[in-house]
């Protein structure tokens, strides 16, 4: 069965919008044809015969206006009490972390270094020239390659620490933001503090070590790879540094790239290298990872020693579930202090443009039904569950001519999967 969203009527207005990776300010005004959105691929008889999975991306009738489907991400089922703590969603007072293939589709890019701006010189980034947001943080050893300025090559002592600090004066902030939303509330938005770091590390010699540092609430958390076998999970807070786990994988000389990634997300650490990967769980209640100073803007670093060169060097943040209006500034439905505890045959739905999405959060009247019957506010009734979304067939296109009336030359990198709930976690 197919679903498509129904077509936007008139022109619509177009917002400032800002690059999520260079922090490029694009100021327009006027207005601009609609588009038609994906076509998605629904599957709308599976929950006949399964349950609906929490993480699901999944097509209803919006209770509001039982004409229209929407199609947001099932977070609560029937039974469970949803709170959504500093953005994460929490199920009967514990964590719900994401499974592997949802977490991959909703990292947001803080900064990507392979897309270096096209015009660095426009003072539009944030009121200035662009400037490169990973700098020397101690030092000048760290260097960007004379041939491409994405690529950063370090040529240091195998037992000294050199390390490159992320500087969101220069960059985009950690704020949960997104491109196409008004940028007048960028600094009205939350930190996000659930952040992931990612590149890919060359050597040409045995010694030397590489990693990253995280913060979150002003705690540290450090991913190291030493280039003779061993990997190190720590934490460092009030000046002392804690070993939380190790994890020998033998020697092995760097003979090509290997990915490197540390990600803190949903409570939980993860350190990959290559193929090798070591975890910490941190907790899943709210205070488990210390006191919640959500005002503590985060902080990134890269770190290494020795002979290596650093490619492919991205940030990326988890999606932040906002508990105010932007509009309003009222508290949400089934945020801190402000839980939802769904009873039989009630799910309650997100959606993934967070600040601004209308979804069971801000819905402020009772679900329409048949025959004058009425259902509570901010849930989603089984019975207007229509399918889950599973393909995007054919991706938002491209006019062949700035005047064509039909976006008809489809955007093929953008046919993908749609990942859902699964039993495995990250």
């Amino acid at each position: 069965n197919i679903y498509a969203p129904a077509r936007l009527r008139g022109a619509a207005r177009q917002e400032y919008s800002r690059c999520p990776s260079c922090g490029y300010y694009q100021f327009t005004a006027g207005e601009m044809a609609p588009s038609s959105g994906d076509r998605i691929l629904v599957l709308k008889s599976i929950y006949q015969f399964e349950e609906p999975k929490q993480f699901d991306v999944v097509v209803f009738k919006n209770p509001l206006d039982p004409t229209e489907n929407y199609i947001k991400r099932l977070v609560g089922r029937p039974g469970e009490t949803v709170e959504i703590i500093d953005g994460d969603v929490y199920i009967n007072g514990q964590i719900s972390r994401k499974p592997a293939k949802v977490q991959e589709e909703l990292w947001m890019p803080v900064y990507d270094n392979d897309y270096q701006p096209a015009r660095p010189e426009e003072p539009a980034f944030n009121g200035h020239k662009w400037q490169q947001p990973f700098w020397n943080a101690n030092g000048t050893k760290w260097k960007a390659d004379e041939g491409s300025p994405a690529i950063f090559r370090l040529a240091g002592d195998p037992s000294e620490k050199y390390s490159l600090a992320y500087d969101t004066t220069r960059g985009n902030e950690f704020r949960a933001t997104y491109a196409y939303d008004e940028i007048y509330d960028y600094k009205f938005m939350p930190y996000c503090s659930d952040l992931m770091i990612r590149f890919w590390v060359d050597s040409s010699r045995p010694e030397g070590f590489a990693g990253a540092s995280l913060s979150k609430y002003g705690i540290q958390y450090t991913g190291k790879v030493d280039f003779a076998g061993q990997m190190t999970i720590s934490r460092l807070a009030d000046g002392k540094e804690e070993v939380l786990a190790e994890y020998q994988y033998g020697p092995s000389a760097i003979n090509s790239p290997k990915m490197f990634k540390f990600a803190n997300v949903d409570h939980k650490l993860v350190l990959e290298f290559g193929n090798e990967k070591l975890i910490k769980d941190l907790g899943r209640g709210p205070n488990d990872v210390g006191e919640r100073k959500t005002n503590v803007e985060p902080e990134a670093h890269i770190f290494g020693a020795g002979d290596i060169t650093v490619s492919h060097l991205a940030l990326f943040r988890d999606i932040h579930y906002t508990g105010r209006n932007p509009n309003s500034n009222e508290q949400g439905r089934a945020t801190e202090g402000n839980p939802l505890t769904l009873e039989a045959d009630q799910f309650f739905m997100l959606g993934d443009n967070s600040p601004r999405s209308q979804d069971g959060r801000w819905w402020e009247r009772e679900g329409k039904g048949n025959n004058g019957k009425m259902y509570a506010e901010g849930i989603v009734p089984r019975d207007y569950l229509v399918g889950k979304a599973l393909f995007v067939y054919w991706p938002a296109g491209f006019k062949p001519m700035p005047r064509f009336p039909l976006a008809i030359v489809p955007n093929i990198g953008e046919i993908r999967f749609i990942y859902g709930g699964s039993d495995k976690t990250m």
